[in-house]
């Protein structure tokens, strides 16, 4: 497993990652508190990553620290910081980093930040050698030479996904990192709608977002160890013969993650338990997911028999994203992750105010934002419009712990809905007055 050199300052932020990297299966190669100490540890560890936090006292901090360590040592450098303001980034972005984790943490985001930053390392490496001119020290592309540090990597794309709770979806994915942000959305959209959820898993870290959800009843976990896949059936019958007989008075999501794919046949008898529970009228939607690492094209042909909609993942070079607010005029699209870049930013407010359905604070949503569209916008610029909604008498603000949670008011909520619907006939006149014909009729 891969070594990583931690630098931070703050000995209980580097105490707590080392604790949390040995957990995830890596190595801590080392510890260092200061950007000169950063340095020397690299030269003597040659760590496969280092993670840099950027204002540390001493001569030089993690920026400067980053720079001397990747042109000298050529490690790739993924900073952890409290600081996502532009300026900071704007600095952070001119030495090169494999990445940027803003702090407070959580497993996830460190797991997934470590392993895209050795992915694209390793890619970089793999794409030198392949196109080496032998005998010299540069590439040669298209007729031209360039240096190996304006190597191009694969385009990030995200597949935009309309709506999960409709159907049953298959879903196969290449890289495990992004399943729990995909399925913490879908649990909390879920429970948004009502009726019952069902999450299935065999590891998962979810359980602590939702445990006043689950101590109500409202949602239903349960780990399925290996050799105990047989036991979902039982379950699903239950839940599924307990449903109201109207469906819009109850509907089940069942949300079913197989990592273990030793038990194959139980898993496909549980994929034709759910096909044949809805085809029988049951209001049973989610999402069916399998690593793809394990199973072959036969098995990839089985599970997706009968299955209406399929998504795959083929690995962190694309992003899947389930929208808040169906404003696409496709069910599925595919785009460069820079177009999702401009428009986030450039249209904030609507992306704010539909995640403002329940108590959120200023962090929640920066967070929100980021793993649904992979855009790291500054907590300042979040903050400053919340302060204006809460001005206005919009949001009510309570503090809980060390946060403040922003809830909208009864005219708050009608100020949200007639603004959403505002940017709803705005981008239909942008996109022409066919895109309307191809909404959901509760969106017309």
């Amino acid at each position: 497993m891969s070594n990583i050199l931690v630098v931070d300052d703050e000995a209980i932020i580097a105490m707590q990652l080392e604790e949390r990297l040995n957990a995830m299966g890596y190595t801590v190669a080392g510890i260092a508190a200061s950007g000169e100490d950063a340095i020397e540890k690299a030269r003597e560890l040659n760590p496969d990553l280092v993670l840099m936090d950027i204002v540390m006292p001493g001569r030089l901090n993690g920026i400067d620290a980053a720079k001397t360590i990747a042109d000298e040592m050529n490690i790739p450098v993924v900073f952890v910081t409290s600081f996502a303001d532009d300026a900071t980034i704007a600095k952070a972005k001119l030495v090169g980093p494999y990445g940027y984790i803003v702090k407070p943490f959580n497993e996830l985001e460190i797991k997934a930040g470590i392993e895209v930053a050795l992915f694209r390392k390793s890619s970089e490496q793999e794409l030198r050698k392949a196109t080496a001119v032998p005998g010299k020290g540069h590439i040669r592309k298209e007729g031209m030479e360039m240096g190996a540090e304006y190597l191009d990597l694969p385009e990030i794309k995200t597949l935009l996904l309309r709506d999960i709770f409709t159907d049953i979806f298959l879903f196969l994915y290449a890289d495990p990192a992004i399943r729990e942000p995909i399925f913490k959305f879908a649990i909390e959209a879920g429970l948004k709608r009502g009726g019952r959820n069902f999450f299935a898993y065999h590891h998962s870290v979810l359980q602590k977002y939702f445990l006043k959800e689950i101590q109500n009843g409202d949602l239903y976990m349960k780990r399925v160890k290996k050799g105990e896949a047989f036991l979902l059936p039982k379950i699903l019958e239950r839940c599924s013969a307990s449903l109201p007989r109207d469906s819009s008075n109850g509907s089940l999501q069942v949300l079913l993650d197989f990592s273990d794919t030793d038990e194959f046949s139980d898993i496909l008898a549980i994929k034709d338990l759910i096909l044949k529970q809805k085809s029988q009228g049951a209001p049973v939607s989610g999402i069916i997911a399998l690593d793809m690492a394990d199973i072959d094209h036969h098995k990839i042909k089985q599970i997706s028999e009968g299955m209406g909609k399929i998504i795959i993942s083929t690995g962190k070079d694309t992003t899947l994203s389930f929208a808040h607010q169906s404003f696409p005029t496709e069910s599925v699209a595919v785009v460069p992750q820079a177009t999702i870049d401009d428009v986030v930013k450039k249209s904030l407010e609507p992306v704010v105010l539909s995640l403002l359905g329940k108590p959120v604070s200023g962090y929640d949503i920066v967070h929100e934002i980021h793993n649904r569209y992979h855009v790291l916008i500054p907590q300042a610029r979040i903050y400053t419009y919340l302060y204006d909604l809460e001005k206005k008498g919009y949001l009510t603000m309570k503090t809980s712990g060390k946060s403040k949670l922003y809830s909208p008011t009864e005219a708050g909520r009608k100020y949200i809905d007639n603004r959403l619907n505002e940017f709803k006939f705005v981008f239909r006149h942008i996109l022409g007055e066919g895109s309307v014909a191809l909404l959901p009729p509760e969106q017309k």
